[in-house]
């Protein structure tokens, strides 16, 4: 335990839960509101590459048309851009507390905004690769940094509501990307340029004014907050856990990165993340296809169409944070509740052929995949201990997801459509290892809680 947080373990702090909640609504703020409102316009940069394939398509004026893509080349910027995120967002968690996350932020979201206006500027296959690559490196470190960042502010049993309401909003933003899609669509032309062009400019911006506002607003730990009182931070710290990382500068435990290799949950939680990623996340490769075979063939109704998965989404994933938040689940069973759920979508998608039943068991499939990893995150962060091993071990983890979208375009290759039945029973397979590895999961965090509270009362 450091110094800091040793001196502030008072009974006379124990000031009560309206105190609490005024304390926490103002970290709340920063941690929750202002990440969620940077998410939006992360997810909705990633989220419109595809777009950008089908807009202004019937003009000839699409992104594909313009830059002479062929499929093979299309497929690669799509997935180079999760090759970065693999290789980078593991270490990229540390730096935040290298650089302090207020810093750290502003590089982020700055680099990426620049690097989506500048997609607008490609030319070629070549150019689309690099900046592709660029933007996965400068997102690749942002999602883990915002859980390793709330991990020094709130206790465990404050997260799963947190994480739940800052994920939401990016499947919101899911959303509203083929809203935005189809509406800068009618730029086409203006100023001689392209829809597309004018898409990733419009979206870039935004993430290059909030970096400024995180430069100098964003609060990076407890003890440096200049909107809390010195009773305030003693108090947030006093309700911390001793496993939870200091926010000390230059408080770098590199002995529970042994501790963490060791420790078997690292790979099973690493097992269910690639599992879900490819047999989850997979599902909406196949909603393209399923609008189509429901008659709406244009480009502008097809991206309307995308947007109640991504609603249901945000509208289920509020109600698990909040069921979360009361107690009234546990992450554990939600979880394989949530798996379960999505199996039996599959099975109706490979057995039953009309189409308007195949959209509706899309939208609740979306729906779970969405809600998967947010619901089971907070055990996970539980689980690590220390600064190194918390900062490793959220990025190693999340990037174990990116291999959904490495593998997801070939599982969903257009070889197996229209009907996508092989996808749809591959996708089942990895749910069924999900589904092991977050029971065995759940058996190595209840041995470990048990050993602990043994040792406690020793």
């Amino acid at each position: 335990m450091s110094p800091y947080r040793q001196r502030t373990r008072q009974p006379a702090l124990l000031l009560g839960k309206a105190y609490e909640k005024k304390v926490l609504k103002k970290v709340d703020f920063w941690l929750v509101w202002f990440y969620s409102l940077v998410y939006i316009f992360r997810v909705i940069d990633s989220s419109n590459y595809s777009n950008a394939a089908i807009i202004n398509l019937e003009n000839g004026t699409n992104i594909k048309k313009q830059l002479h893509l062929s499929p093979n080349q299309w497929a690669w910027t799509l997935s180079i851009f999760s090759y970065s995120y693999l290789f980078f967002e593991p270490t990229n968690t540390l730096l935040l507390k290298s650089f302090r996350p207020s810093r750290w932020m502003f590089v982020l979201i700055g680099m990426w905004g620049v690097c989506a206006c500048s997609v607008a500027a490609v030319q070629n296959f070549k150019g689309m690769m690099v900046v592709r690559f660029a933007i996965g490196l400068a997102e690749a470190g942002f999602y883990p940094a915002v859980l390793y960042h709330m991990s020094f502010w709130f206790k465990p049993a404050e997260m799963p509501w947190r994480i739940a309401t800052f994920y939401s909003v990016g499947q919101l933003a899911s959303a509203l990307s083929g809203l935005l899609a189809y509406a800068i669509g009618f730029m086409d032309g203006l100023g001689h340029l392209a829809g597309w062009r004018w898409l990733f400019l419009i979206e870039g911006l935004p993430a290059i004014i909030l970096a400024w506002v995180a430069l100098f607003g964003l609060p990076d730990y407890p003890q440096t907050a200049r909107f809390l009182s010195a009773e305030e931070k003693a108090f947030i710290l006093h309700q911390l856990s001793d496993a939870a990382p200091p926010g000390e500068k230059g408080h770098w435990d590199f002995n529970t990165l042994k501790v963490l290799f060791s420790d078997p949950t690292t790979y099973t939680f690493a097992v269910y993340w690639i599992a879900h990623g490819i047999g989850g996340f997979g599902v909406g490769y196949a909603l393209p296809t399923v609008i189509y075979q429901l008659g709406f063939t244009t480009t502008s109704l097809s991206q309307l169409m995308n947007i109640p998965p991504y609603v249901c989404c945000f509208l289920f994933l509020n109600l698990m944070g909040y069921m979360l938040h009361k107690r009234r689940i546990r992450p554990w069973t939600a979880a394989v509740a949530i798996e379960s759920t999505i199996i039996i979508c599959y099975i109706l998608l490979i057995t039953v052929p009309h189409a308007t039943v195949k959209y509706l068991c899309l939208i609740v499939a979306t729906s779970c995949a969405g809600s998967a990893y947010p619901v089971i995150w907070p055990e996970r962060i539980r689980a690590l201990d220390g600064t190194v091993a918390g900062g490793i071990g959220i990025g190693l983890t999340n990037a174990c997801a990116q291999f959904g979208g490495i593998v997801g375009p070939h599982v969903y290759s257009t070889v197996f459509g229209p009907g996508y039945h092989e996808s749809y029973v591959i996708c089942l397979c990895f749910l069924i290892v999900a589904i092991s590895a977050i029971l065995l999961s759940w058996l190595l965090v209840w041995r470990k809680d048990r050993r602990l509270a043994a040792a406690a009362e020793v």
